[in-house]
């Protein structure tokens, strides 16, 4: 017992020395509420009014997110010399007072964000001034104007990353940044700016520059030739306009999306440009009009007076010619306008592009071009248009041989060109859901009647994502998914896809994950399941099924949907078959249960891992009534076991007249012939036992 004593001793005069300073102090700011890892002091969410003291005098980074700081005063921080990182956003802080950041002008990184600076804001930026190493300021959500902005960062002349976002600046002028020469970020977003004067003419170094969602009309003489990410998103913008200019533009990234322009924008005429997102606006080409009236040759005459001299220029009003270079354009997002059609060689100045989007637009019919610039697409999404025709030139050989995913849902669609696919040799995803159409081979018809055309996808290997919900699907005969690698199948609300011969399932069973069979007339005696053995996640919700399939048992499906459908139990010992073993997330609502007939639900829900998302929704019925089975009343339980002990009394009662009467028969039947039956017996049976 005498031996730990030594030991003892000596960590005891080590933790008071020097050496054990660390864990003391580790140990009594992770007790008063801060934890210390290397230099990091989290101080983040409790309830301090002050910064603390007794931390590390080392500390690098204090963390002091979610308190309840109003002032930041002189002494705040003089035992933290060597601070590089400070974060005190969403505090109540109103007053920094000037001298508070004296001793730690080595600071880098100050967040400030959602606090009340505007109150003392004239104090606080002459603290600021102190900060002449400060690089990265965030002071968003500070009920800042323009001018207040102007005061607090007159003197960070260091700064490289400024965030005054979520404030209530109005306007911008060349005064608000004009000391700011070194910035490389500067975040405007969520303000109400409605103008700029030449506010980033001096900002030659500017990189990203963020004025999403604002107020700002128009974009006109954009020259910002350094800038390489511009997000001017969610404003008010019915133009933009870059300057006309031979110089050569970083710009790489264009956010145009949810503004209210009204024609594709004038871009530089050199750039870097890979990201154009028009999304969401009121862009259309103007040169033809739906009517078939051409405008081509609409011109206007500007008169043009400088000084003494007069000049008359007449312009082509409708010009759709680009004239910037686009070679580089990899990503193009012209989704939710009033496109109807695309100019002549509008694509074939995109040979780079990889990703087109066009949803949710006006257009009726899309042509695919030997040779177009398209050969690089790897997805173009059409979807939500008017597409009556998609058209191929006739002997075409290279289409899209990088296409990867093709959305062609919810258009007026009756076919594809045949062998469509056929060049698409990386094609994994195709949707044609929401469009009245049938695959080929169609189911046989004995009328003399020529069949309508069908979509042909038999034979392409790499299709693994096909979606057909809501094609009016009438049966689908033969095999039309011969030759594919399906892995997800979408054939949801069509009533009649299983109309036909179910042998189309056999040509996938060995590939297919993912079934969705949701609303399509689905009986438990049609689909034999038994067979997909790489199933893991099943729909059939919506299907109206009264037995549980019993295909499913031997699944090991991990997602499975039983929502709206007519079943009054699942099977007593679903949670042991390898169903229930290998569930994961099971969907059971919508169905009317019997409430004594719930063995099921009790097996299930100890089933280790197995969520039921729509558990609070399932209800059984008792007597007329629907009830939780969570919920269900001990009176209602033991009704049922009443009822259940009834019915086999029931059952015995009905049984035992019928037995005894046969029983009495079998008497009275042997009473009778009994002298007869032995002599018979014995004339047959009998012989003589020798001795």
């Amino acid at each position: 017992m005498e031996a730990p004593l030594p030991s003892l001793s000596l960590l005891l005069v080590l933790l008071v020395s020097g050496w054990g300073s660390r864990v003391i102090t580790a140990w009594a700011t992770s007790s008063g509420g801060c934890t210390l890892v290397q230099g990091i002091a989290d101080c983040t969410g409790r309830w301090l009014s002050s910064v603390p003291g007794n931390l590390q005098h080392d500390t690098e980074e204090l963390l002091l997110d979610d308190n309840t700081i109003q002032v930041l005063g002189n002494a705040s921080l003089l035992s933290y010399c060597r601070l590089r990182h400070l974060s005190l956003p969403r505090n109540q802080l109103e007053l920094i007072e000037p001298g508070a950041f004296l001793s730690s002008q080595g600071l880098h990184v100050l967040s400030l964000a959602d606090n009340l600076l505007f109150t003392n804001y004239s104090l606080t930026a002459a603290a600021l001034s102190a900060l002449p190493a400060l690089k990265t300021l965030n002071l968003a959500g500070n009920r800042l104007t323009e001018d207040m902005v102007s005061a607090l960062i007159w003197n960070l002349s260091s700064l490289e990353s400024l965030s005054v976002a979520r404030n209530i600046i109005m306007r911008l002028d060349s005064s608000v940044f004009a000391n700011q020469t070194q910035l490389l970020e500067l975040n405007l977003e969520k303000n109400y700016i409605f103008e700029i004067d030449q506010a980033f003419e001096g900002l030659q170094r500017l990189q990203r520059l963020n004025l999403a969602y604002n107020y700002l009309p128009c974009i006109v003489e954009f020259g910002l030739t350094q800038l390489r990410v511009l997000n001017v998103s969610n404003n008010v913008m019915e133009w933009f306009l870059a300057v006309e200019s031979d110089d050569l533009f970083e710009l790489e990234v264009l956010d145009l999306s949810h503004n209210h322009l009204l024609f594709f924008p004038l871009l530089p005429q050199q750039s870097k440009l890979h990201s154009l997102l028009l999304k969401d606006n009121k862009m259309s080409f103007y040169q033809r009009l739906p009517n078939g009236t051409s405008l081509a040759d609409v011109t206007v005459q500007f008169l043009l007076i400088d000084g003494n001299s007069t000049n008359v220029t007449t312009v082509s009003l409708w010009d759709e010619v680009c004239h910037s270079n686009l070679s580089s354009l990899r990503l193009l997002d012209m989704s939710q306008n009033q496109v109807w059609y695309l100019p002549e060689d509008f694509l074939a100045q995109m040979p780079s592009l990889t990703h087109l989007k066009l949803n949710q637009n006006c257009l009726e019919t899309f042509h695919l071009l030997e040779g177009d610039p398209l050969a690089t697409l790897m997805e173009l999404d059409l979807s939500q248009n008017r597409l009556v025709e998609l058209g191929v030139e006739v002997g075409a050989k290279d289409i899209l041989p990088n296409l990867q995913l093709f959305n062609l849902s919810a258009n007026r669609l009756r076919a594809l060109p045949p062998a469509v696919f056929t060049y698409t040799r990386k094609i994994t995803t195709v949707d044609l859901s929401h469009n009245q159409l049938d695959l080929c081979p169609r189911p046989a018809v004995l009328s003399k009647v020529e069949s309508p055309p069908c979509v042909d996808i038999r034979g392409v290997e790499t299709l693994t994502h096909l979606s057909l919900a809501s094609c009016g699907l009438q049966g689908l005969g033969g095999q039309p998914f011969q030759g594919t690698s399906l892995m997800h199948l979408d054939l949801s609300n069509n009533h009649q896809a299983l109309s036909g011969d179910m042998r189309w399932l056999q040509d996938i069973a060995l590939t297919l994950q993912v079934l969705s069979l949701r609303n399509t007339s689905l009986s438990s005696t049609v689909v034999d399941f038994s067979a997909l053995s790489s199933l893991v996640c099943l729909d059939i919700s919506g299907n109206s099924l009264t037995v549980f399939p019993s295909s499913l048992g031997g699944l090991k499906l991990q997602s499975l949907d039983l929502r709206d459908n007519s079943l009054p139990a699942l099977p007593a010992g679903v949670a042991q078959t390898p169903l229930g073993k290998s569930l994961q997330e099971v969907y059971l609502s919508q169905n009317p249960y019997n409430c004594c007939m719930l063995g099921w639900w009790h097996s299930l829900q100890q089933v280790q891992g197995l969520r039921v998302p729509d558990g609070q929704e399932v209800t059984c019925s008792y007597a007329s009534h629907t009830w939780s089975p969570r919920m269900l009343p001990d009176s209602i339980v033991q009704s049922c076991r009443w009822q259940m002990a009834n019915q086999a009394l029931l059952y015995l009662v009905l049984a035992l007249p019928t037995c005894l009467t046969l029983l009495v028969a079998f008497a009275v039947v042997f009473l009778t012939f009994k002298q007869k039956l032995l002599k018979m017996v014995k004339s047959r049976c009998g012989m003589s036992s020798p001795y």
